[in-house]
């Protein structure tokens, strides 16, 4: 394994892809928004929901956060799950309350550390979903970690196939400058790679722009 590859990877997929603008969203509250309700779906449906609570002016914190997540749950319907990603978003919500005086600004000026551990400590929020939040809401240099993360880089022998979230994320950390700007658009087009090529089955290998990683 060379230090070297990610970077290369990272070359190889920037050339052929082109910047990907992640993530899609007007404010940070809509990407922290996004970040839930894109939980077991495709961004298509999630941007239904999205809209259907930019129709209803819905989409600030101190609007939204005032709503039940019964009341919630209808206004997200195409994003699938919704009583859950609903209750999601109250639980999300109750934390910024409480732990930053409903005063969103304080939360997303919070130091990394901090703001990771009461991320997590909100039921349904994980590592992925809450270094989401933390890169592409907060501006903060964490490296997110996804399934195709693991699918992309396991086939290319540069992370194991048997590993968990933080094992990949510190292997990609360790061999990446600390840049925020760089783990944003290197964890959009891992997964733009992993749509158009890598797929799960039937992967099209001979056309994927990382076929000349140097191992």
């Amino acid at each position: 394994m060379k230090t070297n590859n990610y970077s290369e990877a990272y070359r190889l997929l920037y050339d052929h892809f082109g910047p990907q603008n992640w993530w899609p969203g007007d404010t940070p509250f809509e990407i922290m928004v996004g970040a839930i309700l894109t939980q077991n779906t495709n961004w298509s449906n999630v941007q239904k929901a999205i809209d259907n609570l930019k129709t209803e002016n819905l989409l600030t914190y101190h609007t939204l956060s005032c709503l039940t997540a019964d009341e919630i749950s209808q206004m997200i319907r195409p994003a699938g799950y919704y009583n859950l990603k609903a209750q999601r978003l109250r639980n999300l919500f109750d934390m910024v309350a409480t732990i930053y005086d409903g005063d969103l600004a304080l939360f997303l000026g919070d130091e990394l550390v901090s703001a990771r551990e009461n991320l997590l400590a909100v039921k349904g929020v994980g590592p992925e979903t809450a270094d989401s939040i933390l890169l592409y809401a907060c501006g903060h240099p964490v490296f997110v970690v996804d399934m195709y993360t693991h699918r992309v880089f396991s086939r290319h022998n540069m992370v194991e196939e048997e590993t968990d979230y933080q094992t990949i994320q510190q292997v990609f950390t360790a061999h990446l400058p600390k840049d925020m700007q760089l783990y944003n658009e290197f964890h959009a087009l891992i997964v733009r790679v992993a749509v158009t090529f890598c797929k799960k089955a039937k992967p099209l290998c001979e056309k994927c722009p990382l076929q000349g990683l140097n191992l």
